[in-house]
């Protein structure tokens, strides 16, 4: 479990193959305080520690996990917002993140406005998810709030503190993001689905 909150930025250091498994190791100022078996939010998906070695850390991403998020397109040096699972009795200041990815979208408008940006992002609508005005929505693992809500595109605004302490200062046109999208809005949807 999540919150949504971003700990630090990694960046990948190695990216190595191993049949249908991605093994990616990062390095990051969070290292020392994890243990192998531990889980860790990557661009908001969660992947288990599986190695641990000075500053860097190695997880592994299977197939379906690269099918469905932005993760197989990392390359050496790039940037990811990582966060460390939630401890009990912690105060939620994002909201409820499981780490489980529901579909990626593209980053199809950047506005820099005075002091913020607004980023509007389009996504595949036809897998069934949605988000509502003001609902909360996890992108590449940050929790933000929805404005401009549509069928298959919202835009969230980034305030500088975000911007400049995950990897939204490195999103252009066509950045592909993961979606998380808010798990009592799906159960709600789930839960009218068998209504009807």
């Amino acid at each position: 479990m999540f919150t949504g909150i971003i700990e630090s930025i990694g960046t990948v250091k190695s990216l190595k193959k191993e049949q249908e498994n991605l093994h990616i190791t990062i390095d990051s100022n969070i290292t020392p305080e994890l243990k192998i078996d531990q889980s860790v939010a990557h661009n908001g998906v969660c992947l288990t520690v599986i190695d641990i070695s000075k500053n860097c850390y190695t997880v592994t991403a299977i197939k379906e996990t690269l099918d469905k998020t932005n993760i197989g397109e990392l390359d050496i040096n790039s940037k990811v917002n990582l966060e460390r699972a939630m401890k009990l009795g912690d105060r939620l200041d994002g909201h409820i993140v499981q780490g489980h990815v529901d579909q990626v979208a593209t980053c199809i408008d950047i506005d820099e406005q005075e002091g913020s940006w607004l980023f509007t992002f389009e996504y595949d609508d036809a897998l069934g998810n949605m988000t509502i005005e003001k609902g909360s929505i996890t992108v590449n693992g940050v929790s933000l709030t929805v404005v401009n809500s549509k069928k298959n595109a919202f835009s969230v605004a980034i305030i500088p503190y975000t911007y400049n302490h995950t990897n939204f200062n490195s999103f252009k046109r066509g950045t592909v993001v993961n979606l998380e999208f808010d798990v009592i809005g799906k159960y709600v949807t789930r839960l009218q689905d068998l209504r009807s």
